[in-house]
C-alpha cells in the first residue's frame, strides 16, 4: 500500500510534465499557423501547469528547467500580442520550437489546420463582458435550449470584433461549453496561405462536417480566427483566392438558410473589422464588440488570476486595477504571471529551492507595480477610437 502511494507521488511531476509539453507543443503548431488566439491561449496552459509544477515541488531537480520555458512561453506571447518585437523573444521561440515536430513550409493537410477539442472554458471565466455575452447567449444559447421559441429562426452568423487579448477566443469557446457543441477551429490566415489548390473542398469539408454533428443531434459551432485573411478586401487577389471567398460565402448562405433548423454556426473573429468586404459583414447577422475592460473588469481579473498565489496583505487590487486602465484582459493575466515568475526566479537564484521545507515568499504589491511600470497597454487610444467608430456603423446586438 505504501509502495504504490509512493509511486503514484514519484509520477506526479511527470505527469504534470507531460501536460505541459502537450500544452506547449500544440501551442507551436498552432503558432506556426499564424493561429495566434489559439496559441496564446495554449502557451498560457503550458505556462499555468510549469508554475503549478514548481509550487508543489519546489524540490524537484528540473524547477529550473521549468521556470526557463515558462519564462520563454511568456516572451512568445508578447510577441504574439504586438507587445513584444520577435528579436526581443528569439531564445524563447526556439526553445519552444525545439521540441516541436512539425515541418514548416510544407503544405498543411486539413487535419492538420483545424482544431477540434472539446473547450472547457465556463462563463465565469470571461469576465465582464456582460452586453457580448447576453447578444451571444440570445443568438445561441436560447435557441439551442427552447427552438421552438424562435419561429423566424435565429442568427448563425456571429462577429466578434475588438482589440486583441480582450476575449474573442474565450467567448467563443465558453458558448461551444455552455451548448455541448463541437467545436471546430480554423485559422482564417492558415486557410488563404496552405489550402491554395484544394481550399474549396476543404472549406466544404468543414462545413459539412459542422451539419453532419447538428444532424446527429450535437450543435456545431466553427470558430474562424483572423477573419479579415480570408473575408477582407484584397487588391491583388489571385484566382484561387477568389474561389475561396466564394465558397464561404456558398457556404454560410446554405447555414444561414432560415429554412433549416440546424444548430449549426459561424463564428468569426477579427482584430481588423474595417477590412472586412461588406458581403462578408452582411452574412454576419450578430456584430458584437469585445471592447477592453472597465476598472470593475479588471478588478475581477485581477482577483481571478491571483486567487491561487500568496499575496501579502499590502496589495490593494483596486489600486492594481487603476494602474492597469487600458490592458487587455491577456495583458492583465501577463502581468500576473511576470510578476508570479519574479518571485519565483528569486526564490531559485537564492539557492533556497534546495531545501525541501523552503518556500517561495509573498507576493508583494511592489512586485506588480514594478510590472506595470515597465509594461504599456497594447492596445492604443487610437485603435480605440477605430473600433467605437466601426461598431456605431455596423453593430448588430
Amino acid at each position: 500500500m505504501k509502495r504504490n502511494l509512493g509511486e503514484k507521488l514519484m509520477g506526479a511531476p511527470q505527469e504534470l510534465e507531460k501536460s505541459a509539453t502537450a500544452n506547449a507543443l500544440e501551442a507551436v503548431r498552432l503558432d506556426k499557423q499564424g493561429s495566434r488566439g489559439m496559441a496564446i491561449t495554449m502557451y498560457q496552459k503550458a505556462i499555468e501547469t510549469l508554475l503549478k509544477l514548481v509550487q508543489l515541488y519546489p524540490e524537484y531537480n528540473l524547477n529550473k528547467v521549468y521556470i526557463q520555458r515558462a519564462i520563454a512561453y511568456q516572451e512568445r506571447i508578447k510577441v504574439l500580442q504586438g507587445t513584444a518585437t520577435p528579436v526581443e523573444s528569439q531564445g524563447g521561440v526556439s526553445k519552444a520550437v525545439e521540441s516541436a515536430r512539425t515541418t514548416s513550409g510544407e503544405k498543411a493537410s486539413y487535419d492538420e489546420l483545424i482544431l477540434k477539442e472539446k473547450p472547457n472554458v465556463r462563463w465565469t471565466e470571461v469576465v465582464g463582458l456582460e452586453p457580448a455575452k447576453r447578444a451571444i447567449k440570445e443568438a445561441i444559447v436560447y435557441p439551442v435550449q427552447r427552438p421552438d421559441l424562435f419561429p423566424l429562426g435565429w442568427p448563425r452568423g456571429i462577429l466578434l470584433f475588438g482589440p486583441p487579448g480582450c476575449g474573442k477566443t474565450l467567448l467563443a469557446a465558453a458558448v461551444a461549453t455552455e451548448i455541448d457543441a463541437t467545436f471546430v477551429s480554423v485559422d482564417a490566415a492558415s486557410i488563404m496561405s496552405k489550402w491554395l489548390g484544394e481550399a474549396e473542398q476543404n472549406v466544404a469539408r468543414l462545413c459539412n462536417s459542422a451539419r453532419k454533428s447538428a444532424m446527429e443531434g450535437t450543435p456545431a459551432i466553427v470558430f474562424i480566427d483572423e477573419l479579415d485573411s480570408l473575408m477582407g478586401k484584397h487588391s491583388n487577389e489571385v484566382g484561387g483566392e477568389v474561389r475561396v471567398r466564394n465558397q464561404f460565402l456558398k457556404e454560410m448562405d446554405g447555414i444561414i438558410d432560415k429554412g433549416k433548423n440546424l444548430h449549426v454556426y459561424i463564428i468569426g473573429a477579427t482584430n481588423k473589422p474595417w477590412d472586412l468586404d461588406w458581403p462578408f459583414i452582411r452574412r454576419y447577422q450578430k456584430r458584437i464588440l469585445v471592447p477592453l475592460p472597465d476598472h470593475h473588469a479588471r478588478l475581477m481579473m485581477f482577483k481571478l488570476y491571483t486567487n491561487t498565489l500568496q499575496l501579502s496583505p499590502d496589495i490593494d487590487l483596486h489600486e492594481l486595477a487603476r494602474l492597469s486602465e487600458g490592458f487587455s484582459g491577456s495583458d492583465i493575466k501577463d502581468v500576473c504571471q511576470s510578476a508570479h515568475l519574479k518571485v519565483i526566479g528569486e526564490f531559485f537564484e537564492s539557492g533556497q529551492a534546495s531545501d525541501k521545507l523552503a518556500k517561495p515568499r509573498i507576493m508583494r504589491m511592489g512586485d506588480f507595480r514594478r510590472i506595470l511600470e515597465d509594461r504599456k497597454p497594447s492596445v492604443s487610444i487610437d485603435m480605440i477610437d477605430l473600433y467605437n467608430r466601426w461598431f456605431e456603423t455596423f453593430k448588430a446586438l
